[in-house]
């Protein structure tokens, strides 16, 4: 190899021996109560989406929802916090001055199909720092969705100006999928994709904390999860899905490299 080849190698290695060590090196994940306060935003999820979970795109028909990445419990793909499903109740908004407390007290119950990626001021919480909220635990809703009344998210536009205040303080609970989430009436909402082998995806109808039926941690690489995928669930959308698989098998080009230096 010539001189200067090994040198811009030499001087490399260190950093993508850090950017590795990063990816591979389990995190320390946020352990929550069953019952506690957490923010709630939401985000536009593509109807018969397949996201970070891998569920079939027949879930995107009723109420679902990204966890913060430290309470997911994995940084990409899969992790047990998927499939889970949590009654979110509003309470007051968080940005507003004043803030604003509705009269009627609305909640939902959601079923967890994607990731909201660390970073940003909701979805930034580790188990050293809270996010800007002081809270653990932000739910990115899956909204507009045709599951949700347009008007779930109560507003004063006479007062305020607007009627999207973007941050909600909610309280939540774990609840079991099957008595609580519409979508568990359909065997077709149920389930991850069928034409994602068992190490891509992960969507347990009702995971209990049992590592039968609930994910393992796709970046912590803690083994294969239980096999959720059902038939007749093709995938619609898979941009992400595929993502991941570009960026672990160019970490491990990089990592040949590295060795064969």
């Amino acid at each position: 190899m010539p001189k200067a080849t090994q040198n811009i190698h030499g001087a490399m290695m260190p950093i993508y021996f850090l950017l590795i060590l990063g990816v591979v090196t389990s995190a320390q994940w946020i352990d929550y109560p069953a019952n506690g306060f957490a923010t709630m935003t939401h985000y536009t999820l593509p109807r018969d989406y397949v996201a970070a979970c891998g569920c079939t795109p027949s879930s995107t028909h009723y109420p679902t929802a990204a966890l913060s990445q430290m309470a997911f419990g994995s940084s990409a793909a899969y992790g047990p916090g998927c499939g889970r499903c949590f009654k979110l109740t509003l309470l007051n908004t968080f940005l507003s001055d004043p803030p604003f407390y509705p009269t009627e007290s609305k909640s939902i119950t959601v079923k967890i199909t994607d990731l909201c990626p660390l970073g940003g001021d909701w979805c930034s919480a580790t188990t050293n720092k809270p996010n800007k909220a002081g809270l653990s635990l932000n739910f990115d809703l899956a909204f507009p969705s045709s599951s949700i009344p347009d008007d779930f998210f109560p507003s004063n536009e006479a007062f305020y100006g607007y009627t999207d205040f973007g941050v909600w303080n909610t309280s939540y609970q774990v609840v079991p999928c099957n008595e609580n989430w519409p979508g568990s009436r359909n065997q077709a909402a149920l389930g991850s994709v069928a034409n994602q082998g068992p190490e891509s995806v992960c969507c347990p109808a009702e995971p209990t904390g049992n590592s039968n039926d609930t994910c393992t941690s796709y970046s912590d690489k803690n083994g294969l999860p239980p096999d959720t995928r059902t038939n007749g669930s093709e995938a619609i959308y898979t941009p992400r899905l595929l993502l991941y698989r570009v960026l672990l098998l160019s970490l491990l080009y990089l990592l040949a490299c590295i060795m064969s230096v």
